[in-house]
């Protein structure tokens, strides 16, 4: 089983886990810019978040043999602070870079009209930079909050062909498959979908533009859980190809909308400006 990991913050995850995502089939994934927990204070530190994501992150999984790529942006948490609203002037030299495959995560946290202004020039970004959004929709009030989105996406110069719709469920998943846009799940425990609701979802709504992500990060999450997917739909007696198509192919065409999808790993480098994964040296 192949898998990409199409939403997983790994700046948050130990090696162990790259070497376990390997073993259970992960061979490519992509990262997207998120809040980190702890408020950022000033556009600079998103700065640094970013250079990790195009250095060090690929750096590391290469080391396990898996593609690494991400998605830039500013938040929709951290867009209602003004000390961070600046990073939107240096988003344009960011996402000229070949290992940026979308802009993202865009969206909504809580549904403010300073979140209204970033989706919205975030969207732009993205139109004008040939590239696709990652787009994602607030944890609470989630039909409203997708219906929000989608106005703004409508309003927007970026096709929903080529928008992503992230953190759907079983309340929001007609409608985001009616505008014509991916469709993005992300299976984590507790909080958002589990293996079995996704393969209900999928006998329900078929698997066209659906993408399956982890979406672990710092909190209670699990980087298999795209794997565990794909047992789950064996399971229930989908085929080795539909697994395939919503665990690899999907993403691999969704993400190729970027034209900057490279699915080989590098060959890993001893270090990465002097530092390699091992503590103390090489």
């Amino acid at each position: 089983m192949r898998i990409f990991d199409p939403h997983i913050h790994m700046s948050s995850r130990t090696t162990d886990d790259y070497q376990a995502m390997h073993d259970a089939g992960v061979r490519a994934l992509v990262e997207p810019s998120f809040w980190l927990g702890q408020p950022r204070t000033s556009p600079a530190s998103f700065l640094d978040y970013f250079d990790s994501l195009l250095g060090w992150e690929p750096f590391r999984a290469a080391q396990y043999g898996i593609a690494h790529h991400c998605t830039l942006a500013l938040n929709p948490k951290e867009a209602n602070d003004p000390r961070c609203t600046p990073v939107l002037d240096a988003l344009p030299r960011y996402l000229v870079k070949d290992n940026v495959v979308a802009v993202g995560e865009i969206g909504y946290d809580s549904m403010t009209p300073a979140e209204d202004t970033a989706l919205a020039s975030q969207l732009q970004l993205a139109a004008d930079h040939g590239l696709p959004a990652l787009v994602h929709t607030p944890h609470r009030d989630k039909l409203a909050g997708l219906r929000r989105t989608l106005d703004v996406v409508r309003e927007s110069d970026l096709a929903p062909e080529r928008v992503l719709l992230d953190h759907l469920n079983e309340t929001t998943v007609e409608e985001a498959a009616d505008s014509g846009a991916w469709l993005g799940f992300s299976v984590y425990p507790d909080t958002k979908m589990d293996e079995d609701r996704m393969v209900a979802v999928l006998k329900d709504h078929g698997l066209d533009r659906v993408l399956v992500n982890s979406a672990a990060d710092w909190g209670k999450s699990d980087p298999l859980k795209t794997r565990k997917v794909g047992d789950a739909m064996l399971a229930a007696g989908f085929s080795p190809d539909d697994v395939d198509q919503v665990l690899w192919r999907n993403p691999v065409a969704f993400y190729g909308l970027s034209g900057r999808l490279r699915l080989d790993p590098p060959s890993p480098e001893t270090s990465h400006e002097g530092n390699s994964i091992l503590r103390g040296g090489e």
